[in-house]
Parts: C-alpha cells; sequence; structure tokens
C-alpha cells in the first residue's frame, strides 16, 4: 500500500474531525475522498501532508511513518488546492519555476512548458498570475501538482472554479497523466460525476467516520442498500447529506 492509515483520530476542542478512521490506497490507483462539509476530507488530507498532527493512529506513506521519514515522503509527492495562492506580480512561468527549484527538478522550463501544454495555458507562460481567472489558477496549481512526477499526489477539489468545458479537459488530463507516470492520486471533491468518472476507488466519509470505501458501483450498492447495475454517487452523496 502506498497509503496506510490506520485508527486516526483528530479533534478542534470538542469536534471529533477524524474518528477511528482506517484506510489503505494501493499504488496506482485514482481515489475519491467524498463526503459532506466538515465530514472530515481535508484534515485528512492536511494530516497525510504532515500539516495537522493527529490526536493518535498511526500514517503510513511508501511503507514509512510520517513521523521519522518526513522529508524523504515530501519529496516523493505533491498537493494542491484551488485555495493555494501566487506572488501576483510574477508570471505563471516565474512561479513555476520557484517550485522546480524548491523539489531540485532539472530542466524545469522545458518540464513546465510540457505541463502548461497538457493543460491547455501553455499561452498564459508570460502572463502574471494577478490577471489569470480562477479557473486558470487552479490549472496552473495543477502544473505545479506535477511538477517533481510525484509517485502520490493529493487534490483538493482539482477542478473548482473551471467551467464544464476545461473540467472536462482538466478530468482527460489527469488520467492520461496518472496512466503514463503511475501516480497514485487521492482527491477531494463534491462533484459526485466526476468521481464516478474517473475514480476506481472512493472513501466515503460522514461525520468524522469512513462508512463505506470500494469502487464507485460497491459504495452505491452498500449506501443504498439496492442490487444497482451503475453507480449512483450523487444518490449517495444526497442520503448521506440528509442524514446530518
Amino acid at each position: 500500500m502506498i497509503i496506510e492509515v490506520r485508527e486516526l483520530t483528530k479533534s478542534f476542542g470538542n469536534v471529533k474531525a477524524i474518528n477511528n478512521v482506517s484506510f489503505g490506497i494501493a499504488r496506482g490507483q485514482m481515489v475519491g475522498l467524498v463526503g459532506p462539509n466538515g465530514a472530515g476530507k481535508t484534515t485528512i488530507v492536511h494530516t497525510l501532508l504532515g500539516l495537522i498532527t493527529a490526536d493518535s493512529g498511526r500514517i503510513s506513506l511508501f511503507g514509512r511513518q510520517l513521523s521519522q521519514h518526513r522529508s524523504e515522503i515530501l519529496g516523493r509527492l505533491n498537493f494542491t488546492s484551488p485555495y493555494s495562492s501566487f506572488p501576483g506580480r510574477l508570471t505563471v512561468m516565474e512561479n513555476l519555476v520557484i517550485c522546480a527549484r524548491l523539489y531540485g527538478v532539472r530542466q524545469p522550463r522545458k518540464i513546465i512548458a510540457g505541463l502548461l501544454e497538457q493543460f491547455r495555458i501553455e499561452s498564459l507562460a508570460d502572463r502574471p498570475v494577478s490577471h489569470l481567472s480562477s479557473g486558470e489558477v487552479t490549472r496552473m496549481a495543477l502544473c505545479k501538482a506535477f511538477i517533481n512526477s510525484p509517485e502520490l499526489l493529493l487534490l483538493d477539489e482539482p477542478t473548482a472554479y473551471m467551467d464544464p468545458y476545461s473540467a472536462l479537459q482538466t478530468r482527460a488530463t489527469l488520467l492520461d497523466l496518472q496512466r503514463r507516470l503511475g501516480t497514485t492520486i487521492m482527491f477531494t471533491s463534491h462533484n459526485m460525476f466526476e468521481v464516478q468518472q474517473i475514480c476506481d476507488h472512493v472513501i466515503l466519509l460522514f461525520s468524522g467516520r469512513v462508512l463505506a470505501a470500494g469502487s464507485p458501483i460497491e459504495v452505491t450498492r452498500r449506501i443504498l442498500k439496492e442490487e444497482r447495475e451503475s453507480p449512483a454517487l450523487e444518490e449517495v452523496f444526497i442520503r448521506i447529506a440528509s442524514m446530518a
């Protein structure tokens, strides 16, 4: 397993954001971490990154304990969120070159040019970030996420702020890069159509607990308690959200 989480718990005051969560993710999987607002998705991602320290439990990434091998582990993964910020006066290329140097990437401009082309924003290379739309910044952040050819990629709402066509293109690019590079990707999303389309594994959270995990059809059948022939994750999400 590239990610192993065992009995993870984290509280903020009286609120138990993660409640005895356990799951594993195999190398090369595309995993959707889903659930209503407040389910614990972002807290889990931040804990995997070492930005938050769990109250109890164990995290293993690449077969190593995060607490003991943090620098090595962080060099082998990457993360992005639509809420990431970049210096607005610098251009897209300048920002990404800085990120590449932090990861020790060789020939950064060549790699960045290829990523900008794959995410269809090559025309923005010399534009200051302050002149980009929110959707364009999201795609730039995805270029940053792939800049070190990570073995593991953690994404928070990877198509946020994008119009439907840009989101469609981005999903296709993510799938293509994931298959060619063998990257393991786990992402949070409220877009169940998106998760159903590209994920081979889903982890469904509610109130800090894992309610179900498996393929989209397995999660559908478990939550709806029906022998469905095709996944219905939006119906699953509405059923779970109505429990709040």
